[in-house]
């Protein structure tokens, strides 16, 4: 069995399109999504109708990203709190919110914060951030007496988050595999194409790998997209996907 793992889509159509193709070819039985669907990028509500149709299938599998959650119930105490963190990540915010009709918002709100799934024995935990906070960074290069700590409360054997927009990989001395698939919409990395994850599942004796995989999109017409919303900052996240040089537009 191969299961697709996806995250961090922002409203990236182009991006996701791109992605779902490369899934195809791979022949992927599954697709786990984790979560931030929307927010801060070209074609919000595009994104979340294709989104929609996928969750459809029983073999697509979603939990709730933390602007997934943000957007579900828009209020100005935390657009306030955007104002202060990062002025174009609060007008985008707002943009968004006032695209989305009761029923998108409504699917944000009906989405798992985590979900456990069993596969031919292994337990799998997706999370958006971590296990304990749908925000809380799995970045690469952290010592693994960190992320022991983040997972000490779980019994997953494999856990998937994202948040990061940085893909990475651990194997803990507790034998749990921690993988973040990275971002599809807008990755945090010098090179503009989208990064997912693969887990292959040997189904006669259980055991896997997960190896990262990046698709190359049509960045330019995604980038003018954006550019193309009017909101203020917009041509500030336009550059971030054809070059991230930070997490979040300066």
């Amino acid at each position: 069995m191969k299961i697709a793992v996806i995250s961090d889509i922002h409203a990236n159509l182009e991006a996701l399109n791109s992605v779902l193709d490369d899934i195809k070819s791979e022949q992927c039985n599954k697709i786990f999504c984790l979560g931030d669907i929307v927010m801060a990028g070209p074609e919000p509500i595009n994104t979340l109708n294709r989104i929609k149709e996928l969750s459809k299938s029983k073999d697509f599998h979603i939990i709730q990203g933390n602007t997934d959650k943000m957007l579900s119930v828009f209020s100005f105490e935390t657009q306030n709190k955007l104002l202060k963190v990062n002025e174009v990540m609060a007008a985008a915010y707002l943009a968004d919110s006032q695209l989305l009709n009761d029923e998108d918002k409504d699917f944000l709100k009906s989405l798992k914060e985590q979900e456990e799934i069993d596969l031919f024995g292994i337990k799998i935990l997706l999370v958006h951030g971590s296990p304990r906070k749908n925000d809380e960074n799995i970045f690469p290069d952290m010592k693994i007496e960190e992320i022991e700590e983040i997972i000490k409360d779980t019994k997953a054997d494999v856990i998937f988050c994202g948040h990061t927009h940085m893909p990475a990989g651990y194997q803990t001395n507790t034998e749990q595999t921690v993988v973040n698939a990275g971002s599809i919409g807008r990755p945090f990395s010098n090179s503009p194409d989208s990064c997912y994850a693969i887990m292959e599942i040997n189904e006669n004796d259980s055991t896997y790998k997960i190896t990262h995989k990046s698709v190359k999109y049509d960045v330019e017409k995604s980038a003018q997209k954006i550019k193309e919303r009017g909101f203020s900052g917009c041509e500030k996240l336009a550059k971030m996907l054809i070059k991230a040089t930070s997490r979040y537009p300066e």
